[in-house]
């Protein structure tokens, strides 16, 4: 046997090899699948239509809490949106996440830091780690809200004042309450 065939024996056992020694569980995962399955909420189709499909059947609002699940809205570098698992809330203004298909096509970060940078403290503009460049970097992105897993934690919208006729029997009178 020559140097030649013994080279191409050992490149074709050696690449045989490596596809066999890829995990079973290695996946290539998109945000919507991921936080499905992570968060538990049963919300299918692109990450953009998350917030409206959320309307009714789970809790929404502001404020971040773990195990909620954070919806971008769609933009021009997120045509289709992004959702991402709160897996620590640090503080009022930061969290962690834990999200797919971010940094790397298909791969799946845990707790990376994610930071409220609105004005108004309402997480409407949100930086994100972004793993090539080891930072936060400089893009905000605009989100959402926080998805709740239980419908009973939805952060309603102050009720406006009722008007209710008073108790008196003259005409025309109303009291707000």
């Amino acid at each position: 046997m020559n140097f030649k065939s013994l080279t191409a024996r050992f490149a074709l056992v050696l690449s045989l090899g490596l596809m066999t020694a890829t995990p079973a569980f290695a996946q290539f995962w998109q945000c919507a699948p991921y936080a499905r399955q992570i968060s538990g909420i049963e919300i299918h189709g692109n990450a953009n239509t998350w917030w409206g499909q959320a309307a009714g059947r789970y809790g929404r609002g502001h404020t971040p809490r773990v195990g909620a699940v954070l919806a971008f809205a769609a933009s021009s570098r997120m045509p289709l949106g992004h959702v991402a698992m709160v897996s620590e809330v640090v503080s009022e203004r930061e969290v962690l996440l834990t999200h797919a298909n971010w940094s790397h096509r298909g791969g799946v970060e845990t707790n990376v830091r994610a930071i409220d940078v609105s004005a108004a403290g309402d997480w409407s503009q949100v930086k994100v780690w972004y793993g090539p460049v080891g930072g936060l970097g400089t893009s905000a992105y605009v989100a959402k809200g926080f998805i709740y897993a239980d419908r009973s934690e939805d952060e309603q919208a102050p009720l406006a004042p009722m008007t209710m006729a008073s108790a008196d029997t003259s005409y025309g009178d109303t009291a707000a309450f």
